[in-house]
């Protein structure tokens, strides 16, 4: 049986808006490569073999789609739907991709939810999508099986997560809504503005070697940066849904995060400490790929994303874009690893490429 993992695609409304502008909130271009990547695990010698995707985490840009024309982080299932449509509406080929690998036998999606897609923690979010690929997509926080677990990795950070027992919180007249992290209510409120003039502004990496950057050689934007951010910590503090994830003690924790690129290898070993029948962990968010080999062949991948990443090293002055996702290949009767794999998908006709693998 496979396993295929990949994480951040963060699909927006679509490359243009309606008037025709470039939508600058658009990360995700790669529509028809994703076709070909699921067509190709889904026919010919793929075609009756078990595959089990698994979509985990930030795949729909939920925080940053508009509802009737505004930004809002009252979000609810009303909203979440209007998201749903807008970026299904957007990116057909996308949700194509997906009805076609459904279509194939033993082919199985799962739908791990990150913290840019959160709204898809609620019931009527999965039945537009389920019915949009015309099949059942498995919706969780985690997945745990054949000795792998699978999670997106928010968690570990005070800026992308609430707790558990207060994923949702009571809105305007008593409405069920997202209780929203720090980082939620930032993309929401603040980000949309600041990429007007700095369009990747929040993909470079490391960001906090561009915050430096900007100081020595983009003052200007520094400043206006610092004066819109300050404003925003001050007025957020008088928003009664928003006030409780906005006390002083998560400040200090955020501020303390910000600057730190994250890697999760510590967090996956243990993972893989806490539970012995566990032998590979996966996990996204950081956008950077990673893997490790531990003792008694145990592993950690992270898949990287699909979206470009612009760097600020003097050596590339380019983007970068590796269409990275995680392939294992499990023995089921055993829930052994027979072969685990970090890989780029290229195309159709040159399908993929190992970048690192257990064998």
């Amino acid at each position: 049986m496979l396993i295929l993992s990949i994480s951040d695609l963060h699909i927006g409304k679509g490359k243009f808006l309606k008037n025709g502008q470039l939508n600058i909130l658009e990360d995700f271009f790669e529509d028809q490569r994703f076709f070909e990547f699921c067509e190709y695990y889904s026919t010919k010698d793929n075609y009756s073999k078990e595959v089990h995707l698994v979509l985990n985490g930030d795949i729909l840009n939920l925080i940053q789609i508009d509802y009737e024309g505004v930004f809002t982080h009252i979000i609810d299932e009303i909203n979440a739907q209007s998201a749903i449509e807008s970026i299904i509406k957007g990116h057909p080929v996308f949700f194509d991709a997906l009805k076609k690998f459904l279509q194939a036998p033993n082919k199985k999606i799962s739908y791990v939810i990150g913290n840019h897609d959160a709204a898809m923690d609620f019931n009527l979010a999965q039945v537009v999508l389920n019915k949009r690929v015309e099949g059942e997509v498995e919706y969780c926080h985690d997945l745990q099986t054949y000795g792998v677990h699978i999670e997106h990795g928010h968690r570990f950070e005070a800026i992308n997560s609430v707790p558990k027992n207060k994923f949702y919180a009571e809105g305007p007249n008593g409405k069920k809504i997202l209780n929203l992290p720090w980082g939620s209510l930032f993309c929401i409120s603040v980000l949309p503005r600041l990429k007007k003039e700095r369009p990747y502004l929040d993909k470079v990496r490391p960001m906090s070697s561009y915050i430096k950057w900007c100081l020595f050689h983009d003052l200007a934007f520094f400043l206006k940066m610092s004066v819109i951010v300050s404003k925003y910590l001050i007025e957020s503090n008088f928003d009664i849904y928003v006030r409780e994830n906005r006390n002083f003690k998560t400040t200090l924790k955020i501020l303390k995060q910000i600057t730190i690129y994250p890697r999760y290898e510590k967090k996956a070993k243990s993972i893989l400490k806490k539970d012995i029948t566990l032998h590979t962990v996966v996990m996204g968010h950081t956008h950077l790929q990673e893997w490790r080999r531990f003792p008694e062949g145990k592993y950690y991948f992270n898949t990287g994303t699909w979206n470009p990443i612009p760097s600020i090293d003097a050596g590339l002055h380019q983007d970068s874009t590796c269409l990275t996702y995680c392939l294992l290949d499990i023995h089921k009767e055993t829930s052994s690893l027979r072969e685990g794999s970090l890989n780029v998908w290229q195309g159709r006709w040159r399908p993929f490429k190992s970048e690192t693998s257990t064998n």
